[in-house]
């Protein structure tokens, strides 16, 4: 290895794919959480919220994560606050001793108010980025996880 080459500066940052890919989440989950800021809900919040609505009723957390792509830890410590807020219930363990998850009313109805807001931020991020470009993007970052 040559002296350049040991000699990494901060500039070098700019040419990382972590880096800008993390950049771009922060952004976009500051604009999803002052969206979503007027019924009290982050943008990791909704999304959750969102994935069990949208699975079984009873999601297995293992389940549940792997949609979010998510590791277990993550989602529980996530999923503590919407808990205790009485968004989500936690079901005692069934099936192969998973835990699973459902929306309570509270929840349901919480996620009702809020998937407006969510939608306003959704339409203005896609406008700003082009529906195409959107497209492709969606695309190759879904490639991009499921190669990794």
């Amino acid at each position: 290895m040559n002296k350049k080459e040991q000699n990494l500066g901060p500039l070098d940052a700019q040419d990382c794919v972590c880096f800008n890919l993390r950049a771009a989440a922060r952004a976009l989950t500051r604009a999803y959480d002052e969206a979503l800021r007027p019924v009290g809900l982050k943008a990791t919040q909704f999304t959750i919220l969102a994935a069990i609505n949208r699975l079984d009723e009873g999601v297995p957390i293992g389940t549940l994560a792997k949609s979010l792509s998510m590791d277990r830890t993550t989602l529980t410590r996530n999923l503590r606050p919407l808990e205790k807020q009485g968004l989500v219930e936690v079901l005692p363990e069934g099936y192969r001793r998973a835990r699973g998850m459902v929306l309570t009313g509270k929840g349901r109805k919480l996620l009702e108010t809020a998937f407006p807001l969510w939608r306003q931020a959704q339409k203005a991020t896609v406008e700003r980025i082009g529906d195409g470009r959107w497209r492709v993007f969606r695309r190759e970052m879904a490639t991009l996880v499921g190669s990794l």
